[in-house]
């Protein structure tokens, strides 16, 4: 499951960031099937996300240890609490909550999750899950737009049954849709590996030759 849409993970630094959701569960699937294709897989978890499912959980199936606090005393000489970020080729936050995604729109750095998104300079891919009117209001479509608006991906949730029990947008995306968005992101960075890129600000004026 997962190896004909996880086609470039293999070799590759996948940050896989968790926070707390019912839908925490489904990232223990997308980790194992992320080191079987080949990945590296640190997992950084919230506190929260850790109510849910044990940090052991996933440190068996990565074979690495879970990141939780934002300083460590192993860690800190190499500035442990930025390294992930600039070490990662692809950042998941999934399944992201209204309060993360508020905290990611508005650059808070105040977790590990926050600070290893600000940190990186690879692509960032947010998966949110929520209930239907927190994804519906405003105030989040405002966050979800100013994440876009810096080039985050963000995956659409899809409507289904929710843990309330009522039936709408706010379910976290399929797998399947997660894992193209991760191979998609990693084949675009491969692109433009070795690329020149010219970036211009402003209007560029250019005589015209006479004719």
């Amino acid at each position: 499951m997962g190896a004909e849409r996880l086609t470039r993970v293999a070799g590759r630094f996948v940050v896989l960031a968790v926070t707390g959701s019912i839908a925490v569960y489904k990232m223990v699937e997308l980790a194992r099937r992320l080191v079987q294709a080949g990945a590296t897989v640190q997992v950084v978890m919230t506190k929260s996300a850790a109510e849910f499912v044990t940090p052991l959980t996933f440190q068996a199936l990565t074979h690495r240890p879970v990141e939780i606090e934002m300083f460590s005393m192993q860690d800190e000489r190499a500035a442990g609490h930025v390294a992930m970020g600039r070490q990662a080729d692809v950042v998941v936050v999934a399944p992201a909550t209204a309060h993360v995604l508020a905290r990611l729109a508005h650059g808070f750095s105040d977790d590990l999750v926050a600070t290893t998104v600000l940190a990186t300079s690879a692509p960032v891919i947010v998966a949110p899950a929520m209930e239907t009117h927190m994804w519906q209001n405003p105030a989040t479509q405002a966050n979800v737009a100013a994440l876009r608006a810096r080039g985050v991906r963000v995956i659409d949730p899809e409507t289904g049954p929710l843990a309330s029990g009522d039936i709408g947008p706010g379910r976290l995306a399929s797998l399947e849709l997660i894992e193209s968005a991760i191979d998609e992101a990693l084949g675009a960075s491969e692109g433009l590996a070795g690329r020149s890129v010219v970036v211009t600000a402003g209007p560029t004026l250019e005589a015209i030759d006479p004719v």
